[in-house]
């Protein structure tokens, strides 16, 4: 099995588009895609709505998607040749809890992308890309920590100005490894060839068990 993981530095910077894009440009490796979603302690996560319920079953929930022609990001993946798609919903800080579902899913996946940067902290994908988009102020605290980690940096191109966020700068090495777009195109031909040349020439991507997890 080949593992991708598509995260970004905030919300709304592509990374839904990135794996639908790559799903598409990909249709051989017959894609389970999931998307993470963490919510905060006022959303539940069995339907991804505001509520104040408290129980500890709520803490997380997953579901298939089976209509790829709705407007959620999940019938994205579908419309785009996913084999199968899934949205995990999770509260803040709690994916672990959710992870013995996540490994089961990915188990029965002939390929699996995820749309996630905290997974990372419990599997070793094959790739893992993170997408940046520089008009976006906010840059996740997770994201930050995993800034190392990503194989390549997937890059809104901007007009020459200083980014957005501030207190983040770009490891000197990722230089060699950005990628830059300009939407709607997110994902280019060198991507393209990327993703491909990494799991043609890589071995399998890897599920980490829980004792192991980077902390």
């Amino acid at each position: 099995m080949a593992l991708i993981v598509v995260g970004g530095n905030s919300r709304s910077v592509g990374k839904t588009s990135v794996v639908a894009g790559l799903i598409a440009a990909l249709p051989e490796y017959r894609w389970t895609a999931l998307k993470i979603t963490q919510f905060g302690h006022s959303f539940c996560s069995r339907h991804g709505e505001p509520c104040h319920c408290a129980t500890a079953d709520h803490s997380w929930a997953i579901s298939e998607e089976t209509e790829p022609r709705g407007d959620t990001d999940t019938s994205r993946f579908l419309a785009a040749g996913a084999a199968r798609a899934w949205w995990v919903r999770v509260r803040q800080g709690r994916l672990a809890e959710a992870m013995p579902a996540v490994r089961d899913t990915l188990a029965e996946a002939e390929n699996a992308i995820v749309e996630s940067n905290s997974v990372v902290n419990f599997v070793r994908p094959d790739l893992y890309l993170m997408v940046l988009d520089p008009a976006t102020a906010d840059f996740k605290r997770s994201a930050q920590a995993l800034l190392d980690r990503a194989d390549a940096l997937i890059v809104h191109e901007t007009k020459p100005a200083p980014p957005m966020w501030r207190g983040v700068a770009l490891p000197a090495a990722a230089q060699d490894r950005i990628f830059s777009i300009q939407p709607p195109d997110y994902v280019t031909a060198r991507v393209i060839e990327l993703v491909r040349g990494r799991l043609v020439g890589s071995p399998q991507g890897a599920i980490v068990p829980g004792k192991n997890r980077v902390q």
